[in-house]
């Protein structure tokens, strides 16, 4: 490095990074988003900025609801942002629970109580067919953007892993043999509903740095 200050290779640095709030404090989604947009983007939480808030989600789609957070984080503290909602969708069941997918058993539940509810739904039914879908909505200088990734598989009868969150210890991908919850962290980031949507969202950071 000889000949090159230092302090014009950090400048360097800073300037091709990205600062983008993230508006979840879901630690599961940071992480797995986090490892996915790489050490160019600078991901802060919503307690990083100070934003204690219950940001209404009212919408009947996922596309609503993303784009509803994303400008909920955007109009209160004008910082570039984006959000996500991510939902379930079981053939069987009309698609439910869909955007009802983290409250589908009621209010302040836990994973497990909207799982055995998906669970306890499917008894007796033959087709199990299900898809995830992540719906990312991307807020910059004002401008918005959809970003959507979906991955097809089937809802097994019992509990299978320890990883994961959510409805990944019932759901196996097309094409594999594991549940989410089996995976390795990496294995799941490569195939995932959100993996692919977050990859839609870096290759437009990217594009338009």
């Amino acid at each position: 490095m000889d000949g090159i200050p230092v302090f014009s290779i950090f400048a360097e640095t800073e300037t091709r990074m990205r600062t983008l709030v993230f508006a979840t404090n879901n630690i599961h989604k940071i992480k797995e988003i986090s490892s996915i947009l790489g050490t160019r983007v600078v991901l802060k939480s919503l307690s990083d900025i100070g934003c204690s808030d219950d940001i209404p989600e009212t919408g009947e789609t996922l596309e609503e609801n993303a784009l509803q957070k994303a400008r909920y984080i955007y109009g209160r503290f004008r910082t570039d942002c984006f959000a996500d909602d991510t939902g379930l969708e079981v053939e069987a069941l009309n698609n439910e629970p869909g955007v009802y997918s983290a409250r589908y058993a009621g209010e302040n539940v836990t994973y497990d109580d909207n799982t055995n509810k998906v669970l306890e739904n499917l008894e007796g039914k033959s087709n199990r067919k299900a898809c995830f879908r992540t719906v990312i909505a991307l807020i910059i200088n004002g401008k918005e953007w959809l970003f959507e990734g979906r991955i097809d598989g089937e809802i097994i009868h019992h509990k299978r892993g320890l990883g994961g969150f959510g409805y990944d210890p019932v759901f196996v991908p097309a094409g594999c043999h594991k549940t989410f919850a089996e995976m390795e962290p990496d294995e799941k980031n490569r195939i995932s509903h959100r993996a692919l949507a977050s990859q839609k969202l870096e290759e437009f950071l990217n594009k338009s740095k």
